[in-house]
């Protein structure tokens, strides 16, 4: 029996899916989304907002974006690189509270701070999140993140910590394994590459040295992601390019028609 309705979804859907592909093909539209970006940037905009009383450091988009993935994809473990002040992490928390079972989110930080780690495990939500201190490029480490997930069928990989190419280059080497088809893989700060060259002076990474540099090499070499088109529609995003869908369990790597030599790497 049909029920009241589902033919508008379907229509509400379809139209929603062709203004997406019309937003992605404006690129008067994508000039002034980075120009918003750049002009905003110098007031720190994404530290202006809270999840449940923990700063998250994040532009509001992506928030909406992430808590669209987490509800459809309803993941048994969360796995972020970064935890800075711990708002992703109650974000995480909370909306796995709302679906209900035994979701856990893992956090992974070279540096905890003390007070960033009291706010996070004196939460109402802290039963469901633990936390891994040390580099996320580490094998320890990620040992500690594999043992975390071992027995989860879905897992959703968030990388947001030190933004150089070789570093996110080998935390997508580390931890993209644990995500199946029909999950997610994100990679924040993308958008470094679409910001003026220099912008990050006191930084190791620029232009040609970043997360988008090393998704792109990424996805030239695996087989198993591709770019979500949906995310178009965000506009306002530290994360352009970076939404990955896995669309395989057994994909083969690509091998490179010619071999290209690594982006060249500022600091470490």
């Amino acid at each position: 029996m049909k029920q009241r309705g589902q033919p508008t979804d379907r229509k509400f859907e379809a139209r929603n899916r062709r203004m997406i592909g019309r937003i992605a093909k404006d690129r008067r539209l994508a000039r002034a989304s980075i120009d918003w970006i750049n002009t905003s940037a110098p007031f720190e905009y994404a530290y202006h907002f809270k999840w449940l009383g923990i700063p998250i450091i994040q532009l509001p988009p992506d928030i909406i974006a992430l808590q669209e993935i987490i509800w459809k994809t309803k993941p048994d473990l969360i796995v972020e690189t970064g935890v800075a002040r711990g708002g992703s992490m109650i974000l995480y928390a909370s909306l796995l509270e709302l679906i209900g079972g035994n979701g856990r989110v893992g956090g992974v930080d070279i540096d905890i701070r003390a007070p960033n780690r009291r706010a996070i495990e004196t939460h109402k939500l802290a039963k469901r999140i633990t936390l891994i201190e040390g580099s996320s490029t580490d094998e320890r480490t990620a040992r500690k993140v594999h043992a975390l997930a071992r027995g989860r069928k879905r897992v959703l990989v968030i990388l947001d910590s030190n933004h150089t190419h070789e570093h996110v280059a080998r935390e997508l080497e580390l931890y993209s394994p644990l995500v199946k088809k029909g999950g997610y893989l994100l990679v924040f700060d993308t958008v470094i590459e679409r910001m003026p060259a220099g912008y990050f002076a006191n930084r190791p990474w620029d232009h040609g040295n970043n997360p988008m540099t090393a998704v792109r090499q990424f996805l030239r070499r695996n087989g198993r992601f591709v770019e979500d088109p949906e995310m178009a529609k965000l506009l306002i995003s530290a994360a352009p390019g970076g939404y990955l869908l896995c669309v395989s369990d057994t994909a083969k790597a690509k091998r490179n028609p010619r071999k290209r030599r690594p982006a060249r790497q500022r600091g470490g």
